[in-house]
């Protein structure tokens, strides 16, 4: 079997965690920030996990990780 290729825009963006969960980072932080509330910029700052529906496709862009 030929080596699978990695994609480089998902290992730019995900991380598996040690117990395999996908983790990522909020998108919509980078500009125009002074129309977002407060509140939204807040959640956006911190990380969260990719859904158990789209486990199987992220984990498929990145097979080595």
């Amino acid at each position: 079997m030929p080596k699978v290729k990695t994609h480089s825009g998902a290992k730019k963006r995900f991380k598996v965690t040690g117990t395999g969960k996908i983790k990522f980072q909020h998108t919509n932080k980078r500009h125009r920030l002074t129309q977002k509330a407060h509140k939204r910029k807040r959640i956006l700052r911190g990380s969260a996990y990719a859904d158990s529906s789209n486990l199987k496709n992220v984990k498929a862009l990145i097979p080595y990780k």
